[in-house]
């Protein structure tokens, strides 16, 4: 005679507020990653200057992919140390995240073909990478001479960035030795900064369980 397993009103609860907080790191995630895209094309913007303009493809280029990114790192947030093997699973996909940043602007027409061509598109991919190589930086839990190469490498870029990209673009309108072009630097050395940060979300280190204590985590997952 086979037995039912009823769930105790306990259990409901808190599987009921675990989604709970769970969907409220999402949307709080996807709210700053918004926030995120659009103070970088408010950056794009002044960069560009005069020639900036904008259209329905700011949306899909850069706004949704920071939503999509922030979301990630929101449900990364919400993973626990003593984490499932699907929440590990998952976590290795968060981490990749920031590399919708380099995709979404590809996937216009024609840009694929100018991307190999002439380049365009190429600082996208590197704040993608960027992002990546400082979150698992600042991940923790990994060979500390990795981390130390990868933290060096993201720091050194993002600085590089902000201190170069203005004047190289726009010359003596974005000079270091102005105010507009030193604000301008600050402003993407912390964007960049904030991004890598929010990286290291799901390169966090967590607790060692045991293969068997992984399987039950798994199974109540999958009971969710």
């Amino acid at each position: 005679m086979s037995e039912r397993t009823v769930a105790e009103p306990g259990d409901t609860d808190t599987r009921w507020m675990t989604r709970r907080a769970r969907w409220t790191h999402i949307a709080v995630g996807a709210a700053a990653g918004l926030a995120w895209a659009g103070a970088l094309r408010a950056w794009m913007a002044e960069l560009s200057g005069p020639a900036s303009s904008f259209s329905w493809g700011t949306f899909e280029g850069v706004l949704l992919p920071g939503l999509l990114v922030g979301a990630a790192f929101g449900w990364a947030s919400g993973v626990g140390p003593a984490a499932s093997v699907r929440e590990r699973r998952m976590l290795r996909w968060c981490a990749a995240a920031p590399l919708a940043f380099a995709i979404a602007p590809m996937l216009r027409p024609g840009a694929l073909a100018d991307f190999l061509r002439e380049g365009l598109g190429g600082g996208a991919v590197l704040v993608a990478l960027t992002a990546i190589g400082g979150g698992y930086a600042l991940g923790g839990g990994r060979p500390l001479w990795t981390r130390i190469a990868c933290g060096v490498l993201a720091f050194g870029i993002s600085l590089a960035g902000a201190l170069l990209t203005g004047p190289l673009l726009r010359d003596s309108a974005l000079a270091l030795t102005t105010p507009r072009g030193a604000w301008l630097a600050v402003f993407d050395l912390a964007l960049m900064c904030t991004l890598i940060v929010a990286s290291a979300i799901p390169f966090r280190r967590l607790s060692r369980s045991s293969p068997r204590r992984l399987a039950l985590a798994g199974a109540h997952d999958e009971r969710e």
